[in-house]
């Protein structure tokens, strides 16, 4: 006797409505990630090279690093108070889709202010480096290594510091180090602020993340 296999009504059809949804779902999902993948933020992660320096140079770098002051600024008349002030509400405004936090965001705002400065830096130029760089993401790693806000390479704790590169994840440590180091190769070139980026994000001579550093800076300027 031939052996007859007896399906169920309908069953045919719901594999085939199985598979169509599986062919539907992957192409849905392929689209999204095409998608995402297109309209992400561009980003520069640093990748800094270690270069010999004189040790003059060195012994700077780690005493600018080591300062143990807290990032709170002084002021020389209630005039240069407001202005800060000012700016400090206008960035957090500006910052806010980024660091919801608003606690977060003001603690974060002040050491970029305190930092910069005392880099002699201009705040908006450090906010820009750092959209370019991390987006804003205090624990972002590159695929080189670099750590945080200005991803900063793990060997310059070595070179400058304690030696500790965990320590590159706490705010004011990275923005100490990311300014001191910014602050270094410009004096390196003279004051050449589109050479001093190429060497901080060690692509020296190109112009894709020095001109993406210097559009990133016009978003983060203050015109009170």
């Amino acid at each position: 006797m031939q052996n007859i296999v007896v399906r169920p009504p309908g069953v045919e059809m719901r594999k085939r409505q199985t598979s169509l949804f599986a062919s539907l779902s992957f192409g849905c999902l392929l689209i999204a990630s095409v998608f995402l993948l297109t309209n992400a933020p561009t980003v520069f992660a640093g990748n800094q090279k270690e270069e010999a320096m004189a040790d003059s140079v060195r012994m700077a770098l780690s005493r600018a690093i080591s300062d143990p002051r807290p990032p709170i600024p002084q002021f020389v008349d209630i005039k240069e108070r407001l202005a800060y002030l000012q700016w400090l509400g206008d960035m957090s405004d500006r910052l806010a889709k980024r660091i919801s936090d608003r606690q977060v965001r003001i603690e974060f705002l002040r050491t970029v202010w305190y930092e910069a400065r005392r880099a002699g830096l201009d705040p908006a130029l450090v906010l820009g480096l750092i959209q370019v760089e991390s987006a804003f993401r205090k624990y972002a790693v590159s695929p080189v290594g670099a750590h945080g806000y200005m991803q900063v390479m793990p060997f310059w704790t070595r070179v400058i510091g304690d030696g500790d590169r965990s320590k590159l994840f706490h705010m004011q440590t990275n923005l100490r180090f990311g300014c001191s180091i910014l602050r270094m190769y410009l004096d390196m070139e003279k004051g050449d602020l589109f050479l001093a980026l190429g060497r901080y994000n060690g692509s020296r001579g190109r112009a894709e993340y020095p001109n993406s550093v210097l559009a990133s800076w016009k978003n983060w300027e203050h015109h009170p």
